[in-house]
C-alpha cells in the first residue's frame, strides 16, 4: 500500500497537492503545523479540509516555538504585511526556518507510518522569494533526513516549476477549481476564497486565476507539457 504525507495549511497550494496526493497514493494523511501564524483560521479550514477530502488520518501540531523565535509579519500581529522586500531582500512574511522545521517534523511522521513520500506546495517558480521554497533547498534536506533516518523516501513537490497559472489549471484537471477557489485559505489577512485582495499572496494568487480564466487551453497545454517531463 503506497502511503503519502502531505505538509498541510489549508491553503490554494497545499490543498491541490493533496487533491492530487489522493488520487495516486492509497493512503494520504496529512500534517498540519499551528506556528503561533498570523490567523488561527488556518489550523481550522485544514481540519475542514481534510476531513471533506477524507484523508486517512489529519495531524495536528503545535510547534509555536518556531514563532516565538522567528520575527515574521506572520508571526507578530503588530507587523504589517508589507508589499515592499526588507534591506535582505526577502518579503517580511518570511517565517526563518519554518520549511525546515516543517519538513524534517513531516519526514519523521513518514518514518513512523511507513510512506514512502512527503508532499510539500513549495514552488520555486512563482513564489514569494522565500530560500526555503527552492529545489536546491529542498532536494539538500530530503538527502539529509535520508541519511539521518536511514530510509529511503522522496520529498515531493508537485508545483516546483508552475507557475500560480498553471497551479490553478492542476486543480482544474482533478476538477477542483472550483472547490479550491471556494474553500482554501490563501489570504495573510485570513479571508476565505478570494481573500482581501489587497496582501501579496492575494495579489500572487488572483493574478494566476486570471491568467488561467483568460488563456485555459495554451496554460493546460503548458502544464501537460511540463508533467511529462518532470515525469520523464
Amino acid at each position: 500500500m503506497a502511503k503519502a504525507v502531505v505538509v498541510f495549511s489549508g491553503g490554494q497550494d497545499s490543498t491541490t497537492c493533496l487533491i492530487q496526493a489522493l488520487a495516486h497514493y492509497d493512503e494520504v494523511h496529512c500534517i498540519t503545523f499551528d506556528y503561533g501564524q498570523r490567523h488561527k483560521l488556518e489550523v481550522e479550514i485544514a481540519e475542514h479540509i481534510a476531513k471533506d477530502l477524507g484523508v486517512a488520518a489529519h495531524k495536528v501540531m503545535d510547534v509555536s516555538l518556531i514563532g516565538e523565535l522567528a520575527i515574521s509579519s506572520l508571526t507578530r500581529d503588530s507587523i504589517p504585511v508589507s508589499h515592499e522586500l526588507q534591506a535582505n531582500g526577502l518579503p517580511n512574511s518570511f517565517v526563518p526556518g519554518r520549511n525546515i522545521l516543517f519538513l524534517t517534523l513531516a519526514g519523521i511522521y513518514a518514518y513512523q507510518i511507513g510512506a514512502e513520500a512527503v508532499i510539500t506546495g513549495v514552488c520555486e517558480t512563482d513564489f514569494s522569494g522565500y530560500p526555503d521554497c527552492r529545489d536546491e533547498f529542498v532536494r539538500s534536506l530530503n538527502h539529509s533526513l535520508v541519511l539521518g533516518m536511514d530510509r529511503q523516501f522522496k520529498i515531493e513537490t508537485p508545483l516546483m516549476w508552475l507557475n500560480k497559472a498553471e497551479t490553478w489549471a492542476l486543480a482544474d484537471q482533478y476538477g477542483k477549481l472550483d472547490y479550491i477557489r471556494e474553500q482554501t485559505l490563501t489570504c495573510y489577512n485570513g479571508i476565505i476564497g478570494d481573500g482581501c485582495g489587497d496582501c501579496p499572496s492575494c495579489d500572487l494568487r488572483r493574478a494566476g486565476l486570471e491568467d488561467y480564466l483568460q488563456h485555459q487551453a495554451a496554460v493546460m497545454a503548458t502544464l501537460k507539457a511540463k508533467q511529462a517531463q518532470h515525469k520523464a
